[in-house]
Order: structure tokens, then sequence, then C-alpha cells
């Protein structure tokens, strides 16, 4: 069980990173919150009553108070982040003895682990603002998003951010094929395929294959073809907490994994050849992605069919128009063993993705 008693939030939502600060002298709660902070890969900070060093209490982005030690910081300075933890789901008293605290929450354990261990674990990692996150996806096959998305990735890790490339595809052949990256070690998506509740940032980060200055979550080359949508929705969820941007190359269907990943972009791109038959297409995808996603834009790559250019394409859609996607041979035919996408600083499919960037990060107010 848990109660909030204010409203504000805790400092962990503004950023802050620190120890979480334990006051108890109840040496099973103590256990158990030492537990509960491990899961979370946090260090504790643990005294008995108010620290006595100057500024402990104080600067802690999380205090977690024990309800025996509730009379104990009675006096102590008020301040947001504190949660008063028990066991005696019948207590009435919990509830007064949070107020005089000014304690946040009321949490009793067991019931509340799971609360408490994604608290703990925001403040491990520092949670600021959540990665821009951008979907890319084809209005039919060959369409070359998967190429766009790589382009993109690799535009953003060299404008300097934290960049994070999902190949949510599995019948796709791979990103890390894509980029020349398969051999590179690391962990890809059948490993995460038992992740369920919470997926610790730094620690999704440390395990993919780095290519590029970037992190990819790709397919391994055995037969899993499907992620469960509690492990989609727990790894992009972790990947948003680091911040930076992420890209997400997805498939034309739309299944429950899919659909947990549409749930958690802010953009999404539809690549669509500037031919009819792409356009009818591209027609049925923007409808099945957009009972999920709301914000769907519409690139536009050549050559045009007669009658044809980018914003008659993008009308026929009812879609915003991104742009002209510039036909580079890299889009047109992938190789492995060639310089990836968008690596071309000066080409114009790097500065498609540059202008592209510039634009949704003014957008999203920075990141």
């Amino acid at each position: 069980m848990t109660g909030a008693v204010t409203h504000d939030p805790p400092p962990a939502a503004e950023g802050r990173q620190g120890r979480p600060l334990i006051v108890t002298e109840d040496a099973e709660l103590l256990d158990d919150l030492l537990r509960l902070c491990a899961a979370a890969g946090a260090t504790p900070e643990v005294h008995p009553s108010v620290p006595e060093r100057r500024g402990s209490w104080e600067s802690a982005p999380l205090v977690l108070v024990g309800d025996d030690a509730a009379r104990r910081v009675r006096g102590a300075a008020r301040r947001r982040g504190v949660v008063l933890v028990g066991r005696d789901q019948d207590d009435p008293g919990v509830w007064r003895r949070a107020v005089e605290i000014g304690a946040d929450h009321v949490l009793m354990l067991p019931d509340g682990e799971q609360w408490l261990v994604d608290r703990i674990a925001d403040v491990a990692e520092g949670v600021g603002r959540p990665a821009l996150t951008v979907g890319v996806v084809g209005g039919r096959g060959g369409a070359g998003a998967s190429t766009l998305a790589c382009a993109l990735a690799v535009t953003s890790a060299r404008e300097g951010m934290r960049t994070l490339l999902v190949d949510a595809d599995p019948l796709g052949g791979g990103l890390d094929v894509l980029l020349g990256g398969e051999t590179t070690e690391g962990l890809r998506w059948p490993a995460f395929a038992a992740s369920r509740g919470r997926v610790g940032g730094g620690a999704l980060e440390e395990s993919l294959p780095e290519l590029h200055q970037l992190r990819v979550l790709s397919w391994d080359r055995g037969d899993c073809v499907a992620i469960p949508a509690q492990a989609v929705r727990a790894v992009l969820a972790a990947a948003r907490r680091r911040g930076g941007t992420v890209i997400v190359d997805l498939p034309r269907r739309v299944d429950d994994g899919v659909a947990e990943a549409l749930a958690q972009i802010d953009v999404g791109l539809l690549v669509v050849p500037a031919e009819l038959r792409a356009v009818a297409a591209a027609g049925r995808v923007s409808s099945a992605v957009g009972m999920v996603l709301s914000d769907v834009r519409v690139a536009v790559r050549g050559p045009y069919a007669p009658g044809l250019d980018d914003r008659e394409v993008a009308r026929l859609l009812g879609l915003p128009l991104v742009g002209e996607v510039p036909v580079e041979s890299g889009l047109l035919r992938p190789d492995g063993g060639k310089a990836p996408p968008g690596a071309a600083a000066r080409g114009p499919l790097a500065r498609f993705c540059k202008e592209f960037w510039e634009r949704a990060l003014v957008e999203a107010g920075g990141v």
C-alpha cells in the first residue's frame, strides 16, 4: 500500500542524483530497505535518526523514514521527497505521524515494494527530461525506413546527443547488420524477453552494442521473432529515462509489442515512395499507426511518378510533410560493408536528418 500526503514531486523528478537516506533502527525493516535499494541499483546512507552531519538530511534526493523513527525526525527541517515506511496496514496513526514529519508518501511493506523500487531507481538514475523518441515506418516494403532510422541515429550521435537506435522489426534483417556491426559484442532483443517492471536505464545502455557513437538494440540471428509487450514497455521506458534521443525502426504491422512502442513515441515518420501504389499502402499503415500515435508525419522519397510531388503525397495522406528524403545509394541499396547511412556529414541525407533534429528539438523545447 502507498498513499500520498502532498502533491509536490520528489527531488528525483527534477533530475537530482545522489544516495537515498534511510532512517531507522528496525533491523528487519532495514534489511528490506537495503534489499530494495540493491534491486534498484542504489547504495543508501543509513542513520538511526536525523544525521548529525550537516546537509545530509537536506541534500539526499530521497529519504526513507522507518515508522519506528518518526518521533526522532519530528523536528527535522521540512523538505520534499520523504517517505514514511511501515508494516502495519491497520495502524490509523501512521497518517498523523506522516503529517508531523512532512512526508510526501506513506508506504506499507510488502505491498508497496515495486513502487519503492521504482522511486529509488529514479533517484539512482537522476531522472530528468525523457528522450525525444522518433519512430520510423515504411509506407510499403522497401521504402527505406530502416536506412532513414539509421541515418537519423548516426546524425544525432554526431551532434553530441546520447542516442539509442531500437530495431522493432524482427523480420527486417537487423539494424546492426545495416550499421556493419553484426559481430559487435552486446545484448540483443531476446536477452530482454523476460523483462518485467522496471529495467535500469544505465544498465541497459551499457549492455548494448556501441556502433558509430550510438547504442543499438537489434535482433540476433536466432529464431526469436517476438518480444512480450511487457518487455517492450519496460525496455523503451528505460531507454527514454536516459534522455537524448531514441529512434525506433517500426514494422508495418501493429501487434501488442508494436503498440507498446508506439505509445512511447513522440513523433512518427512515415516514409513513402512517390508512387500511387505506395501512397495507397501508406494510407493503410498510417491508419493503423495513427490509432496509437497521434503525431504522424510523412517523409517522401523520389523519384516521383507523373503528377506527384512531396506536397501532393502529403495531401493525399492527410499528414504533415516533413520533407523529401534525399536519394542516396545507401538509402536504396544498404550495404553493411560501406559507411552507415548518414555518415557523410555533408551529404544530402545527413543534412536532411540534421535539419529534422533541429526542428524537432525546438518543438520539444530542447533535450
